[in-house]
């Protein structure tokens, strides 16, 4: 392994559980299988709320870290969502990670009659949301003066155990949030273009291995002399671990109509045998330098050969 390559670890992103039997089940076996983080999304629909439920899984694992991927800036005052965050990681022993976001998904915003501002208006928001995390869980009161959010003279608490600050992952697809994501956060999360506000055939063509490599070029132009402190992350969005590889990615094409080709060599795929799987990720860590790789809670026992295989090397 070249000293550049960050180790690998693995993440779980897990939606649609709804008791607690059934959650608390799949947050042991996510950490029996070798898996780093369990994540869900922060939407309105169906699912559970991600802090009582990441708690939970706290609560029933040891060494398992939890975050949203992620939380939508609009949803909570980050003051609020400064404090929760803290204390998930204070009754955690320090295992959260900060995923934050702008906020994509148009329905959760019609719905809860919340105004989807414009992409820049939101964006803005969501940096400046940022900076109030940040400053409310570092030693000393806090003051903050912008456009969206003013703090006066508090000392946020309780303080992380990660001082100054939990990793804070920022995931993006354009070029705004990769740049604000290069510059800013310890974990940088390449996206499909969300730009529609629903994932559809704009986002898809948004994820082709030729998209990627612009999306990485725009972080390691930003990110400078910091790429190196920076774990890149990927979300595997269509995972089939299947012997016949050229079968499942053509199954994988017809269902999204696009061309076979462009589901074997993106990096939100994963299809094919475990030694094939092995291969495309040290490939990938490779071209790309992504290190840490997130798949769905459909996916707990069948990757984890590739967990087993990879994690920490």
């Amino acid at each position: 392994m070249s000293s550049s390559h960050r180790p690998f670890r693995f993440g779980v992103q897990a939606r649609s559980i709804q008791s607690r039997s059934e959650w608390t089940e799949l947050a042991r076996r996510v950490e029996a299988n070798g898996f780093s983080c369990l994540t869900m999304p922060d939407h309105f629909d169906d699912q559970l709320a991600p802090v009582p439920a990441l708690m939970t899984a706290a609560n029933v694992t040891t060494d398992l870290r939890i975050g949203a991927l992620v939380w939508d800036n609009d949803y909570k005052h980050p003051l609020v969502l400064a404090k929760e965050l803290a204390t998930m990681d204070v009754l955690s022993d320090g295992r959260v990670e900060i995923g934050l976001g702008a906020g994509w998904m148009i329905s959760d915003y019609e719905q809860s009659g919340m105004p989807y501002d414009s992409a820049k208006v939101r964006i803005d928001r969501f940096v400046e949301g940022l900076h109030v995390i940040r400053g409310l869980m570092a030693d000393g009161p806090f003051s903050y003066s912008g456009e969206h959010y003013t703090i006066t003279n508090h000392n946020g608490t309780p303080k992380p155990v990660q001082a100054p600050c939990p990793p804070v992952l920022i995931g993006g697809g354009g070029k705004r949030v990769l740049s604000i994501a290069a510059r800013e956060a310890d974990i940088v999360g390449v996206n499909a273009t969300m730009s529609a506000g629903v994932v559809g055939p704009d986002a898809f063509t948004t994820m082709t291995a030729e998209a990627v490599d612009e999306k990485v070029d725009i972080v390691r132009e930003a990110a400078g002399a910091r790429m190196s402190e920076i774990e890149m992350n990927i979300r595997a969005f269509l995972v089939n671990i299947s012997p016949d590889a050229a079968g499942a990615a053509a199954a994988i094409a017809s269902m999204l109509r696009v061309e076979q080709k462009m589901v074997e060599d993106t990096p939100f795929a994963l299809v094919g045998p475990t030694d094939k799987l092995i291969d495309d990720l040290l490939a990938r860590r490779e071209r790309w330098g992504f290190s840490y790789v997130i798949v769905g809670s459909d996916d707990v026992d069948s990757f984890a050969p590739v967990v087993a295989a990879l994690a920490g090397k």
